[in-house]
């Protein structure tokens, strides 16, 4: 069983950066890609940074291009999500995912194990 344990959110200013961390257990990653999203209130649950654990090919969206940078560290089985030059429009729930899939996806339906998530929120 896959588990996905997220951690690092909080309260930071317009500017800032955080350092989301993803704990992943219960398998061996080596064919997964593992994905950040974030949901608004109100809104869709949408796409933010993707990693293929193996080879470590890397997909942002457009919005967080330049400022947040995905990575992940294979002995502690752990994924990254550092975010730099933090904006209010960046604050949502941000949940770690994880597929065996031989694509990047960039939707939700795209991937079957989820953590349960953690808040950012970016003060102006």
């Amino acid at each position: 069983q896959v588990q996905l344990v997220e951690s690092g959110g909080g309260l930071v200013q317009a500017g800032g950066s955080l350092r989301l961390s993803c704990a992943a257990s219960g398998r061996t990653f080596n064919s997964y890609v593992m994905a950040w999203f974030r949901q608004a209130p109100g809104k869709e649950r949408e796409f933010v940074a993707a990693i293929r654990w193996t080879g470590g090919s890397t997909y942002y969206a457009d919005s967080v291009k330049g400022r947040f940078t995905i990575s992940r560290d294979n002995v502690k089985n752990t994924v990254y999500l550092q975010m730099n030059s933090l904006k209010p429009e960046d604050t949502a729930v941000y949940y770690c995912a994880a597929d065996r899939i031989p694509y990047i996806a960039t939707t939700h339906r795209g991937y079957d194990y989820w953590g349960q998530g953690t808040q950012v929120t970016v003060s102006s």
